[in-house]
């Protein structure tokens, strides 16, 4: 029996700046996310809003929580509890008027779904939810879930009668997440009753601040990593930062007693912990447009506005014969390749992929086959069609973090956006911690003279001028920015 495969886990952190965090299954990265800790992240804040208009059309509510564009709240996503009225729906709708059941300046609890992108406001609900280590409380849906991961049945009904045996007030529900098998009863409940706290604190708090206002805010990635993708299949964690690292190492103490040196910490100046590890390349591929294939093709990722578009080229096939047997091939190792690349990419919502054409019907369902295996590897929830005459495949991802690409890109200004380049924020942020690195050395020259574009050295000398005068009082040395020549 071959050994099981073993997952690892890299936080990389440059304080008060940025959090990266990296996960990988023997070397190849199966998840990347950025945090850039100067962008506001709302993912799964709770405000305190209010009903800006109500649009009949859509039967959808704006609301105004707090940011620069209204909120998004579609009807099926308003509980109940809001209606200041008992109509009933008309029929033939599942929902009544919503401009009859609801008003503007009506106060009420909103969680973001998703965040705002270009001219859109964010996606909003009503319906809350707090993530734990083994459950996701939800107030106002009394559920009781368990994750389609755990296939056990014996174990599905043992921890569907402990919660049961633990009685959720009433109002809540739970979903038990796939990190809860084979765990006790006395470590579900430690967490039940700290999110059944975390909810009654943060219902107090608002129904006593005035709206707009911020009831919960979600944690941050380093937080996030260990509560949300800490599992028994990851072997190590490598972090490069010491107070992360302790942190890190408290929590996972607590959840992993007996794997006293899981958490590991990188402290080698001379290069930085992913490219220690060989993933800096795999990283730089997320970045990139075309993503090349074994064969010989290419991957080409376009996104527009509603959806990203996936094409396959084929590259140089001469001949009929030829040409049927390397198409199939290829499109099998974009099946093969895609779902990783949406993954590390986090790809959220329509994804149009355009196979090469082929005329065989059981090639066509091989690279289905192909496509829908590989996709087993992803965690978030897909929804793939079959092939379409034309060799289109459409299918629908959930997002599960913030895109990587949109957080660290911007649209390019010589192009007027129709490329991208990394933006000044990313590049100042790479700088500092070069020269994070450098200024660690024990030989490091007093002035260290650090040398980058024009354009760069004016962003760090303006925008983190305070960051590089507490790098140099940290060090006791001198840092000079110096403009390279063209």
């Amino acid at each position: 029996m071959p050994p099981k495969k073993r997952r690892k886990m890299f936080i990389s952190v440059l304080p008060g700046e940025q959090i990266e965090l990296v996960l990988a299954l023997d070397g190849l990265i199966q998840e990347y996310y950025v945090e850039m800790l100067h962008q506001s992240k709302t993912k799964g804040n709770i405000y305190k809003a209010k009903i800006h208009n109500i649009d009949q059309a859509l039967q959808a509510a704006f609301i105004n929580y707090g940011a620069v564009r209204n909120g998004f709240l579609q009807v099926d996503e308003i509980h109940p509890e809001y209606y200041h009225s008992e109509i009933k729906p008309l029929k033939g709708n599942k929902f009544p008027p919503l401009q009859r059941v609801l008003k503007p300046g009506q106060e009420l609890l909103v969680q973001v779904v998703k965040e705002p992108t270009g001219n859109k406001g964010a996606f909003l609900t009503t319906y809350l939810s707090f993530p734990g280590r083994y459950f996701v409380l939800t107030p106002g849906k009394e559920q009781l879930g368990i994750s389609r991961k755990i296939e056990d049945e014996k174990e599905r009904e043992r921890l569907k009668s402990i919660v049961q045996e633990l009685m959720l007030d009433q109002g809540l529900g739970v979903i038990v997440r796939t990190v809860s098998e084979g765990r006790n009863k006395a470590c579900l409940s430690r967490d039940l009753q700290f999110l059944k706290r975390l909810w009654k604190d943060v219902r107090k708090k608002g129904m006593a601040e005035e709206s707009p206002s911020l009831v919960y805010e979600e944690k941050d990635l380093a937080f996030r990593a260990i509560r949300d993708y800490l599992t028994e299949d990851v072997s190590e964690v490598w972090v490069d930062h010491d107070q992360t690292a302790e942190q890190i190492q408290e929590f996972a103490s607590l959840v992993y007693p007996r794997r006293k040196k899981m958490v590991r910490l990188h402290s080698d100046p001379e290069r930085t912990l992913l490219e220690r590890f060989n993933l800096e390349n795999q990283i730089s591929q997320v970045f990139s447009r075309t993503v090349d294939l074994p064969s010989g093709g290419q991957l080409v990722f376009d996104q527009a506005e509603a959806l990203m578009a996936v094409d396959i080229n084929s590259g140089k096939i001469g001949g009929e014969k030829d040409f049927k047997e390397m198409a199939f091939k290829t499109n099998v190792e974009a099946a093969e390749k895609i779902p990783h690349q949406l993954m590390l990419r986090d790809v959220g919502g329509q994804v149009v992929i355009d196979f090469i054409e082929m005329k065989d019907k059981k090639h066509i369902n091989d690279v289905e086959k192909a496509l829908r295996a590989a996709l087993k590897m992803d965690k978030a929830r897909t929804d793939v069609n079959k092939m379409s005459r034309f060799g289109l495949v459409e299918m629908v991802r959930q997002r599960l973090g913030t895109s990587a690409l949109s957080v660290t890109m911007r649209s390019c200004p010589a192009c007027d956006g129709t490329g991208t380049v990394r933006n000044m924020e990313w590049q100042s942020l790479q700088a500092l911690k070069d020269i994070y690195r450098l200024l660690r050395r024990k030989n490091c020259p007093s002035p260290l003279e650090y040398e980058v574009d024009l354009e760069l050295a004016i962003y760090l000398l303006n925008q983190k001028r305070d960051k590089i005068v507490n790098l140099e009082q940290r060090f006791d040395r001198q840092v000079l920015i110096v403009p390279r020549e063209k």
